[in-house]
């Protein structure tokens, strides 16, 4: 790497944690919320719904605009945005203050992730994209320890609020996003022919349409693996283990270090052999290793499990930044990537209710076996996307 492609490595990375960070915070502090404002948990709950409504509308206009005015701006005004919102929280007096700060805060976190990803796409070649936007994606790993840590030293002390006041901070990393980056060469030239950037564009013949929607449903395929199994995963080893599961930061550790192994790996694996053997290959393991928590029968092979598990099911998230930022021309990319992400993320979110469901109705079993299934539905629909067997060639 050269030193202007390291620098637009870290700050992307870093980019991606802090809106993970500030997105996670409302993990850690839900229930210091329900009980200062006196809600019920379904109102509580209605606040991540929310936010993923922000993020698809800011996904579409913060991507719209990335691709009009430059990625560069765009990262520092989304970073701009949920720093902001998230020192709002501060001033949150009653839940409908929240739902609507968590709003702008997920108009800019979800803008975010289309400006990265189209910025790297067009600094790295090819040849190391792949590895490129997985070490982008490890970024939101990272920033959920943050979270987690930054949640566990205050909120005991300061209250909820303060945690939020901490997620100002990134505000001046924007600083350090204007000084040292700069628009990609193939941006310039994209402004300077005139061509404007199109949501239609998306869907302008049919194979364009397909992908797509193909690419939508594997996000949210992989989003739906993602936060239910992650989400339920506590529940379900205290329920079959009798484990305390959900303040273990062992268990925390070993997924993540899973999941972020996985990426680097998965990266590696793309720039060699190509995207469509590198997502077949993690979505039969992906299939196949969910059957391991039915296995589970004791805290180390717990641990061994959830390490695997997150290797293979997370292990792909980093892939996608490439394969759509390579899939869509310069006019459209970011909007390519915020579109399909958060639209995956939109859909993959209420995978948290499908998996109560078939918990309190039938059994850990029949979760799994829908799990392994959604993985081979989506194994099939890449293997339609014309783009995964050309990514090579193109």
């Amino acid at each position: 790497m050269s030193k202007y492609q390291r620098k637009v490595l870290v700050s992307t990375a870093a980019g991606i944690g802090l809106e993970n960070m500030d997105i996670m915070f409302l993990a850690f502090s839900l229930s210091s919320i329900i009980s200062s404002l006196q809600v019920t948990s379904a109102q509580a709950g209605f606040i991540s719904t929310i936010t993923n409504l922000g993020m698809l509308a800011g996904g579409i206009f913060f991507g719209l605009l990335a691709d009009k005015i430059g990625r560069v701006k765009v990262f520092a005004y989304t970073v701009i945005t949920f720093s902001i919102a998230s020192l709002l929280m501060f001033f949150a007096s009653n839940i409908y203050l929240v739902y609507l700060f968590r709003f702008i805060a997920g108009i800019g976190a979800g803008g975010e992730y289309g400006a990265c990803m189209s910025l790297v796409s067009e600094t790295f070649s090819k040849k190391n994209l792949a590895r490129a936007t997985s070490v982008v994606a490890i970024g939101g790993q990272v920033g959920a320890i943050v979270a987690a840590v930054l949640a566990s030293l205050i909120i005991p002390v300061l209250g909820w609020k303060m945690l939020y006041v901490i997620g100002v901070l990134p505000i001046f990393f924007v600083l350090f996003i204007r000084r040292g980056l700069e628009e990609p060469d193939s941006f310039k030239e994209r402004q300077e022919s005139g061509e404007k950037p199109k949501l239609s564009l998306l869907f302008k013949d049919g194979q364009t349409t397909w992908q797509t929607v193909g690419l939508t449903l594997m996000v949210t395929v992989q989003i739906a693996g993602y936060f239910g199994l992650m989400n339920w995963l506590p529940s379900i080893m205290q329920k079959q283990l009798g484990l305390s599961v959900s303040g273990s930061s062992l268990w925390m550790i070993s997924t993540i270090f899973g999941m972020s192994l996985g990426m680097l790996t998965f990266g590696t694996v793309m720039d060699k052999l190509g995207p469509k053997l590198s997502f077949a290959v993690f979505l039969i393991f992906s299939s196949l290793s969910v059957y391991l928590i039915v296995l589970a029968k004791g805290q180390w092979s717990l641990l061994f499990s959830t390490m695997l598990v997150g290797y293979f099911i997370n292990g792909m998230y980093g892939g996608y930044g490439a394969i759509i930022s390579s899939l869509y021309p310069t006019e459209i990319r970011a909007t390519a990537n915020n579109v399909i992400m958060n639209l995956g993320r939109a859909i993959g979110g209420f995978s948290s209710v499908v998996i109560g469901f078939l918990m309190d109705n039938y059994s850990l079993t029949a979760v799994v076996v829908c799990l392994s299934a959604i993985y081979l539905v989506s194994l099939c629909i890449m293997l339609t996307i014309p783009g995964f067997k050309l990514y090579k060639e193109s």
